[in-house]
């Protein structure tokens, strides 16, 4: 099976500590050499020894393996891959989940990195940048090779159970809603409603992630690592802070997520008509919905990643009785909290265009994190129904002999 090429593509690394980059190359080095092999146990065993069980699984079901000749050539052909949905069990869809969301953020995370730099509001003279490219020659130029990886070890270990909770649900509640709204064809509206349900889950799970991964993104990062900066922010703003962000997430990604899922499964329509495995047409279409997605709620984005990051060049330059902690004239107690106040700070700052920082790279990182994420999700859907259909047939030739 191709599992191997997808796992050896996949170099995973740890954040490195401060911007010396003899430290840095020392530090994540080792870092990647030990995530890389636990990742590597781990995803050897996906088919060889959980696919089984997910097998077993499926067994429960009553099947007839006694047919007629004619059946008995149906038994010949390729599995039916858009059965899987209706006869796997939630472990498939779990397991294939994880493994897509951390491949797509993971591979993606350097751009991802630049992304949330370039949305910066009052950015230090230092990290200003033209354009994408200008932003990775320059980081890796002066802070280190290592440093636009910094924070991927937190975004991996989210990753993986908030992309399992989010495929697993979405394909449920999809096929759950299109009975209900169109019985026996496809319906836009369950395909929008899951994804919206889906979102609710993954950020939930994923959201702490997202504020530590954010916070040792940002230039001049004072955080040694993971551990110190989740320390940090948990003993300065509390356990409060890590969900500061997730009202702001929630009306970001469901209108992305709605507008993602129903794009897909349009472009499916038009692309794979008969919904076969085609690897072409899934990343063609997870990366025409997800630029689509993404420019049209980068707004949304500029915001959450202000609440996230809480910048300080941006907190020292509002009045001193703005926000929550009015009558403080200090700015390191001032906090941009909410999602109206995150748009006021934006559009004083900024202005209109402000809302819009960032847009190249982050359409630049949907694209392929999406057509990574549909490609490697679609991939392991198909390996999994693949293997039981052999095993099927396996059995029944058994049971002939």
């Amino acid at each position: 099976m191709e599992t191997d090429g997808f796992v050896r593509r996949r170099r995973m690394t740890a954040e490195t500590t401060g911007n010396d980059p003899g430290v840095a190359g020392a530090s994540a080095g080792a870092e990647v050499r030990w995530l890389g092999g636990r990742f590597w146990g781990v995803s050897e065993s996906i088919v060889g020894s959980l696919t089984p069980r997910i097998g077993g699984e499926a067994e429960l079901q009553t099947v007839e393996f006694i047919r007629s000749a004619q059946d008995a050539q149906t038994e010949d052909s390729e599995p039916d891959y858009e059965g899987l949905p209706q006869g796997a069990s939630t472990s498939t869809h779990m397991l294939a989940g994880a493994v897509a969301g951390i491949m797509e953020h993971c591979l993606m995370f350097p751009i991802d990195c630049v992304k949330t730099r370039m949305q910066s509001l009052q950015p230090d003279p230092a990290a200003r940048y033209r354009n994408v490219m200008d932003a990775l020659r320059r980081i890796v130029a002066t802070e280190g090779v290592w440093r636009p990886l910094r924070g991927l070890n937190a975004t991996a270990v989210g990753a993986g159970p908030a992309h399992a909770l989010y495929f697993a649900s979405y394909e449920k509640l999809k096929k759950t809603l299109s009975d209900v709204i169109h019985p026996g064809a496809n319906s836009h509206l369950a395909n929008g409603a899951a994804g919206c349900v889906a979102t609710l889950l993954h950020d939930a799970a994923m959201n702490p992630a997202e504020v530590v991964k954010q916070r040792m993104q940002m230039y001049n990062s004072p955080y040694r690592g993971v551990l110190d900066c989740v320390r940090a922010v948990w003993q300065k703003e509390g356990p409060a802070a890590f969900y500061r962000s997730y009202t702001t997430q929630l009306t970001m990604n469901v209108p992305f997520q709605a507008l993602h899922f129903m794009t897909y499964e349009y472009l499916q329509e038009l692309l794979n008509p008969h919904r076969q495995y085609n690897p072409s047409s899934h990343m063609l279409s997870g990366a025409l919905a997800g630029a689509i997605a993404a420019a049209a709620t980068t707004p949304l984005d500029v915001c959450k990643t202000l609440l996230n990051t809480q910048e300080s060049l941006t907190l020292s330059s509002l009045p001193s009785g703005q926000g929550p902690s009015q009558g403080q004239g200090q700015a390191a107690h001032r906090r941009i909290s909410g999602l109206a106040h995150a748009f006021q700070t934006v559009y004083r700052l900024g202005g209109l265009p402000g809302f819009f920082k960032g847009v190249q790279a982050r359409v630049i990182y949907q694209m392929p994190s999406t057509a990574i994420s549909w490609s490697v999700y679609e991939f392991f859907k198909y390996g999994l129904t693949k293997h039981q259909h052999n095993k099927r047939r396996k059995q029944h030739m058994e049971a002939e002999m």
